[in-house]
This record gives C-alpha cells, sequence and structure tokens, in this order.
C-alpha cells in the first residue's frame, strides 16, 4: 500500500500538469511583439548557424496573437502574425507588409524555460528580388523563458522563402527578440 500511494499520487500530479502550456500558464490568449534585424538572404541553414550571419540594413517587426494548443502532444501556440519589413540603404527595394498564420512547438522545456521551432505560411504584399512570390513560409527557432506569472521573452531566428516555387527564392533571415503578454 505504501508504493502505490506515491504512484496515484504521481499520476495525479501529471494529469494536473498537463492542462497547462509552457506558453500560457493557466492563460489562454497571448499577445507578443518581435523585433528582428536582418542576417541577409540565404538557405534556411542561417537560422541556426551564426557564423553565416551577413547583417543588411533590414529591420522586421511583427506582431502575434496567440492561443494554446497541443500539436503531437507537444505544448504549442497558434499564432496569427503580422509584420512588416523595413529596408533601407543599399536593401531599399525589400520592404514587405505580410500577415501569416503559424504553429509553434516546444520541444523542450525545464522551469519556464523552452527551445522551439515554429511554421506557416505568410502571405506578402509584394515580389522583390530577393524573393520572386507573395506566398512565403516562416520558420523559426526561439529560446524563451517565462517570468512573472503573464510574461514571456524570445530569442528567436526567423527565415521566410518560397521553398523554390520560382527560380527567384534567395530568403529573408533575421535574428532578434520578443517579448510577449499573457492573458
Amino acid at each position: 500500500m505504501k508504493k502505490i500511494i506515491p504512484i496515484v499520487l504521481t499520476i495525479l500530479s501529471t494529469n494536473a500538469m498537463a492542462e497547462t502550456n509552457v506558453f500560457f500558464g493557466d492563460k489562454m490568449n497571448s499577445i507578443s511583439i518581435y523585433a528582428t534585424q536582418s542576417t541577409g538572404s540565404g538557405t534556411l541553414l542561417k537560422l541556426v548557424q551564426p557564423g553565416i550571419w551577413d547583417f543588411n540594413p533590414q529591420n522586421f517587426v511583427m506582431l502575434q496573437y496567440s492561443q494554446p494548443i497541443k500539436f503531437f502532444r507537444l505544448d504549442s501556440r497558434l499564432n496569427l502574425n503580422v509584420g512588416s519589413n523595413f529596408a533601407y540603404k543599399s536593401s531599399h527595394g525589400l520592404d514587405f507588409l505580410g500577415i501569416g498564420i503559424s504553429v509553434d512547438s516546444a520541444l523542450l522545456q525545464y522551469d519556464g524555460w523552452y527551445v522551439g521551432i515554429g511554421i506557416g505560411p505568410f502571405m506578402r504584399d509584394s515580389r522583390d528580388r530577393w524573393v520572386e512570390s507573395r506566398l512565403v513560409f516562416k520558420e523559426k527557432f526561439f529560446i524563451g523563458k517565462t517570468f512573472a506569472n503573464n510574461w514571456n521573452i524570445e530569442i528567436a531566428t526567423i527565415h521566410f522563402s518560397n521553398g523554390n516555387f520560382t527560380p527567384v527564392n534567395e530568403g529573408f533571415n533575421f535574428v532578434g527578440m520578443s517579448i510577449g503578454y499573457r492573458f
């Protein structure tokens, strides 16, 4: 009997923890703002290889509204994204405004820290010399931390490209930070 009680308590506490989501805690909504710097055009590998980053005069700013979901049993969030790339100097002509949906999933999590990836379609308002299509896919790699019960901060790398649907697909890459509020 003494061995059964700890097992039952462990099972019950695991089920209680399954009701929360690392991105949200016990909240059901989140709003985040991302501020990023361009790391140049290029492949998806630029998400995780800082040694090949080539900083360009572009800044991408994105507002993200999210709700909690489970994706293959991983803590995840379903996002509505609105963002704009501001290009200047030698990157003139690479500006775009876009809207998209995406799913971010926490692959690892511990004590409020999490590491994750995200993907989703993004529709831009223009074509340019780096990516010829308006429809692109947004891929993201991020490390984050929740704090003060309702807040989180993330460091993220973001890649936009069209998966080679058109001959011109150099891609856009960014690195930056976000701050989010859960409610």
